[in-house]
């Protein structure tokens, strides 16, 4: 699917503000105002030199996930709405994972795939996103998918932003071609939370077996 109901978007918008932040009782309390960016391009600009765009794949869901530049290869678990809501996030534990979104696209179809992961995960220490926020633009993320495809991104942008400034439409609004978000927490910690989320954009530039 490329398009994401009301409440889906905004259990998503939620699950920004929500997701990442490292131990059980976490919450979001309130952000400071201000944010800042990595890069300055936008998520539908395009993509740099070095990555050709491609056709979408078919609808196939993540099993896996590999960020060669930052050592990330993890599982991948599926994540759907809460009671309340709010989307799910990855359970903290010793063994963590990433989770995908279950109503957002799957990795490499037309739209915005979204994968959530924690950047600190309680007593247990990092998280699987912990460097996420060290990626830079051209680096290459692979999502391995249930029927055995890898979906291939290239890195477009990596912003860390405030959670009171977080960039919804950018993030989770309809675009036209196959494109990635990693969403995880980032910058000062506050309290039992962390005051920024750090965001990837990524666009598909490969797919094969």
């Amino acid at each position: 699917m490329s398009r994401l109901s009301g409440r889906a978007l905004a259990g998503l918008v939620l699950a920004a503000l929500l997701v990442g932040c490292g131990g059980p009782g976490a919450t979001t309390g309130s952000a400071p105002q201000g944010s800042s960016a990595s890069t300055s391009s936008s998520p539908s600009s395009p993509a740099p030199p070095a990555a050709k765009q491609v056709p979408a794949v078919g609808r196939s869901v993540p099993v896996g996930l590999r960020i060669p530049a930052i050592g990330v290869d993890t599982p991948v678990m599926k994540l759907g709405l809460a009671a309340g809501g709010t989307v799910q996030v990855p359970p903290v534990q010793a063994h963590d994972r990433a989770g995908w979104y279950e109503n957002s696209p799957t990795p490499g179809q037309t739209g915005p795939s979204v994968i959530l992961g924690h950047v600190t995960v309680g007593a247990y220490g990092d998280g699987v996103f912990r460097h996420l926020a060290e990626l830079r633009r051209g680096e290459r993320i692979e999502a391995r998918l249930e029927n055995g495809t890898t979906a291939v991104f290239t890195v477009t942008d990596v912003r860390t932003v405030a959670k009171a400034d977080f960039p919804t439409k950018e993030v989770y609004g309809n675009v036209d071609r196959p494109e990635l978000r990693l969403i995880t927490c980032g910058g000062e910690r506050t309290g039992d939370g962390y005051r920024d989320n750090v965001i990837v954009f990524a666009v598909l530039t490969g797919a094969g077996h």
